[in-house]
């Protein structure tokens, strides 16, 4: 049997996971320093197992008050009526940068942990999630009214972007690389929440095009050849020039030559 049929579905090892820090945060909620041992058996796991995925009480503890910091998603958005992503992300980010703030040194020692872990980790310690995903179901829940605003796919790249832009790595970045103040560096992530909500937003092929000497280029709507096929004969008519889109009805793009035409 292979290290990860033993170690089980990586599914299974990311509920096994949050056990464990559930259980840890509801000893810590009691007022209790638990040790490892109890966790465990709160959790109703093995002591061996709780070793594989915290190699220290201190490391499983840290994160779990991480944990109890992070807004639960459902609870976050339940009186929230707004169906804006944009409106939405950037409250999540609000919540997520204040908690960050006030627990700062706990989250840079998270991370800590999580590098020092990683490169001492065997073949099947490195099978195991590093890090429990907190900030994922706070951006699907911002985006869940708005789905019919964006295409599957692109939906799924944009919850992976904002992810790179909300949480502990990019305060470091912000803070340690940038050396932003709070306000530049709250106003520079609202920036991007919205540029990439928008971009998203957009048709994944973009739009209406121009072709000119092999370069191809954006045209504006007005000149589509798509919504505009009465003009088709105008811009056939320039030697060199193809033009198309992907906008437009069906019939609007049979009558402009199936989203291309060449000049005659």
């Amino acid at each position: 049997m292979t290290g990860a049929e033993r170690m089980g579905r990586p599914n299974q090892k990311t509920r096994t996971r949050k056990d464990l820090l559930q259980a840890a945060s509801r000893l810590i909620k009691q007022g209790r320093a638990p040790s490892l041992e109890e966790v465990a058996e709160e959790a109703m796991v093995s002591r061996a197992t709780a070793y594989r995925y915290f190699p220290s009480i201190e490391a499983l503890l840290v994160e779990a008050s991480v944990d109890v910091a992070v807004p639960d998603s459902e609870e976050f958005f339940r009186d929230d009526a707004s169906s804006d992503p944009v409106v939405r992300l950037q409250r999540v980010e609000t919540a997520l940068y204040d908690m960050i703030l006030a627990n700062e040194p706990l989250l840079r020692t998270l991370l800590a942990h999580t590098i020092q872990r990683d490169s001492q980790a065997d073949g099947v310690g490195k099978l195991l999630p590093r890090r429990q995903d907190r900030r994922t179901p706070l951006i699907k829940a911002a985006l869940e009214p708005a789905h019919d605003q964006f295409k599957p796919g692109a939906i799924q790249v944009l919850m992976k972007a904002l992810a790179l832009i909300m949480g502990p790595e990019a305060t470091i970045v912000v803070k340690d690389v940038l050396q932003l103040d709070d306000a530049d560096a709250r106003k520079m992530k609202r920036w991007a929440i919205r540029a990439l909500v928008e971009t998203a937003r957009k048709p994944a092929a973009g739009g209406c095009w121009t072709l000119r000497g092999g370069v191809r280029l954006r045209s504006d709507r007005s000149r589509c050849a798509c919504r505009r096929a009465d003009r088709r004969e105008q811009d056939s008519a320039l030697p060199g020039r193809q033009t198309g889109c992907r906008g437009g009805s069906e019939r609007a793009r049979r009558r402009a030559g199936l989203h291309r035409s060449s000049s005659r």
